[in-house]
């Protein structure tokens, strides 16, 4: 974990790696829970007998699961000091190299791509990297889009 004492501090580290994070579990409870949530049952996220003769051998998570999975992976790699709230604002380029696996687990790196000012804030860009400790590929690659504000709320 990271700890940039200002935006200032965050900004100075463009270009700078961040990770890797702790692993994170992916079990058939949340991707079945992301299914019910998404309205996505297809039978190789859920159905472990169907799936085990599929092309996975097992089932297999969400890709937008895993995408979802990125706020939660990188409040384990970087905070900034005095950030009254973060929201994600976009994604400039998402990619689902490999699966993940059900019962596995992931984590993220991430680098520092950019750091602009905006109103009440900056807009941070970050090139994030997913992994699983069951692929030997990333999982995810996603540019990712967040506002980090720190000025008083409306």
């Amino acid at each position: 974990m990271r700890t940039f004492a200002t935006i200032e501090d965050l900004a100075a580290a463009v270009g700078e790696s961040l990770g890797p994070g702790d692993w994170f579990p992916v079990d058939q409870t949340r991707v079945d829970g992301f299914a019910d949530a998404t309205d996505d049952h297809q039978w190789i996220h859920l159905d472990p007998q169907r799936a085990a003769d599929g092309p996975y051998g097992g089932t297999i998570a969400h890709g937008f699961l895993t995408l979802s999975l990125i706020p939660a992976l990188m409040r384990r790699l970087y905070q900034v000091k005095g950030v009254r709230m973060a929201v994600n604002y976009g994604l400039n380029k998402v990619r689902f190299p490999a699966p993940v696996r059900t019962g596995s687990a992931v984590r993220a790196e991430a680098v520092i791509a950019a750091v602009d000012p905006v109103d009440g804030g900056v807009q941070v860009v970050m090139a994030v990297t997913v992994t699983a400790d069951t692929a030997g590929k990333p999982v995810c690659v996603a540019e990712t889009v967040s506002r980090l504000l720190t000025g008083a709320s409306r």
